[in-house]
This record gives structure tokens, C-alpha cells and sequence, in this order.
């Protein structure tokens, strides 16, 4: 019996030289896979990880590009005053108020669309064509066109006025409640092709015989949308939801086009990213900025997590 006895350590180690033994063969079998994946490991790292570290590095210090070498530890102090700068709050207030309109209006007019499209006989090419041509329009040329059309002497606001509508032309620039509105407009008009061209793909992969099943128990065309298509549309509205909150938060080029860094003279347009940036570049205030920058991500990373946590299941 005592030559029949193996050492407890024996199998595990004989184990190990083998995981090991398959787990080199593998690399050796795939390597060329890992060297085509290279280039994009190493750009991630040096232009993703490396400024991550470095941005949560810098909001322990007061740092500034003018004077790097009067940097000095302040521990979190960058952090709370980032929790308690009321900028800071009326820029995400600002963000949320922009993003409330324009999600309803993108994805509502991406809908719509998208179901007249759908039931269209003819033209359907040409329209999903015309629909998604303003996403490839440039953001500046499309605040210079819009800001003269609903510019005090564009023709929107002429037309408003002739018609009654309004007493006299607004300066809207100026006002404290139209901004974020307005820019939710402009930016439905650009983007809504998105939704719409998902939302159709949407409408195209639901089975033709459930609207068959659906009208011969008599339901109308406004029953089959309810019933049949908007419930089979749950996964791609949850997710242009998410999208459009990601991207909404981060909304920047507008709003320095219009209304220059500082967001509109009585930071009627501030947006968080608006805020950092000038918080870096105009201020230098680097240390500052990239710990506004890290709350930002967490406030999207906890808006993300409620909207999954709350939202699709699947």
C-alpha cells in the first residue's frame, strides 16, 4: 500500500505544468492575432489609461500648466470644491434641462419617421437617404445656419411676429430659459436620423405575422403600433436612452460656437464639459478641471447604472 500512495502535491503541480504547457501552446497558435490587436492596446494605453491616471493623479494637486513647477498637494480639497460649486450644479441642471427636450424630441421625431417610412410603398430608399443626411452635417456650420435663423432678423422669428405669435423679435442669446431649449431643437434636427434609422431596422426585424395575428382579432393600425410594435421596440428605445444620456452629458461644440467658453453672460448655456475646459485652459487650473472632469464621469457612470438597474431587464 505504501508504494501505491502519491504526495498530495504531485497531481497539482504535474496539473499547473500542463495548464501552463496549453496555455503557452495557445499563444503560440494565436500570436498573430495578439500582434494585429497590438496597436490599438498600445494607443488605448497611452491615450486612454495613461491620461485616466494621470487626470486622478492631478486632482490631488494644485496644478497649472503657466506654473508647473508651484505645484502643490491639497489632498481632496479639488473634489469638494467641486461637490459644492454651485457652477458646477447649475451646469448639470443646465445639461439635464437641454437633454430632457431633446431626448423626447429625437426619439420622438426618429419614431415617427421611422413608422411612416416603414409602411411607405414607394420612395423608401430616398427617405431613409433625406432622414439621415443631417447627421452628416458638420456641428459649426450647423449652429452658424440655425443661429441666423432664429436670430432677433431671421426668418423664423419674422415669421412669428407677422403672424402674432410674438410682439417683438427676442434675443434669445440673452434670456435664461431659451438657450437649452433652442440648442435641444437644433440638435434633434441633426440627430434624430440616429433613432430613425434604428427604430426602422427595429420595425423591419418584428414578425410580419404578428400584425396578421393582430388584424384578424380587429386591431387597427393605432392598436398594432401600441400593442405590437412599440412593445417589440423596448430594446432599441432603452438603448438610444442610454446612448443619448452618455453623449448629452458630454455636449460641448454647440455651445462654444454660440456661446463662446464661458457658457453665455449669465452661464445660461454652462455645461459641465464647457465648465472643465475652461476651467484647464482658460483658468489653468488643471488639478481643478480634472476633478471635475472624474465627477462627471461618475455622475454619468450612477445616471447609467439607474437606467439599467431600472430600465430593460434583458
Amino acid at each position: 500500500m505504501a508504494n501505491l500512495t502519491v504526495p498530495e502535491t504531485v497531481a497539482p503541480r504535474r496539473g499547473a505544468a500542463v495548464h501552463r504547457f496549453t496555455l503557452w501552446q495557445r499563444i503560440r497558435r494565436t500570436y498573430w492575432g495578439y500582434l494585429f490587436i497590438l496597436p490599438w492596446v498600445v494607443l488605448y494605453a497611452v491615450f486612454g489609461i495613461y491620461p485616466f491616471v494621470l487626470s486622478f493623479y492631478l486632482t490631488f494637486f494644485d496644478y497649472s500648466f503657466v506654473a508647473p513647477q508651484n505645484r502643490a498637494f491639497v489632498g481632496l480639497g479639488n473634489w469638494v470644491q467641486g461637490l459644492l460649486d454651485p457652477l458646477f450644479w447649475r451646469s448639470l441642471f443646465n445639461i439635464v434641462y437641454n437633454q430632457a427636450i431633446f431626448i423626447l424630441l429625437k426619439n420622438g421625431l426618429g419614431l415617427l419617421t421611422a413608422v411612416l417610412v416603414f409602411r411607405a410603398r414607394h420612395g423608401g430608399s430616398f427617405f431613409r437617404t433625406v432622414f439621415f443626411m443631417p447627421v452628416l452635417t458638420s456641428t459649426i456650420v450647423l449652429t452658424t445656419i440655425f443661429g441666423y435663423l432664429v436670430s432677433p432678423t431671421g426668418p423664423v422669428q419674422s415669421l412669428l411676429v407677422n403672424v402674432g405669435l410674438l410682439s417683438e423679435p427676442i434675443f434669445w442669446t440673452f434670456t435664461t430659459w431659451l438657450p437649452m431649449p433652442i440648442l435641444a431643437v437644433m440638435n434633434t434636427w441633426k440627430w434624430f436620423g440616429i433613432s430613425f434609422v434604428i427604430l426602422l431596422a427595429g420595425l423591419h426585424s418584428i414578425d410580419p405575422q404578428q400584425y396578421e395575428a393582430a388584424a384578424i382579432d380587429g386591431a387597427g393600425s393605432w392598436q398594432q403600433f401600441f400593442y405590437v410594435s412599440l412593445p417589440q421596440l423596448s430594446g432599441q428605445l432603452f438603448f438610444l436612452l442610454v446612448v443619448d444620456v452618455i453623449n448629452g452629458l458630454q455636449m460641448f461644440t454647440e455651445v462654444f460656437a454660440i456661446f463662446g467658453v464661458s457658457g453665455g453672460a449669465n452661464r445660461q448655456a454652462l455645461t459641465p464639459v464647457l465648465f472643465i475646459y475652461e476651467n484647464a485652459f482658460s483658468r489653468s487650473n488643471i488639478g481643478y478641471a480634472s476633478a471635475l472632469g472624474l465627477l462627471l464621469a461618475i455622475f454619468i457612470a450612477i445616471l447609467t447604472f439607474v437606467q439599467f438597474r431600472f430600465g430593460q431587464k434583458e
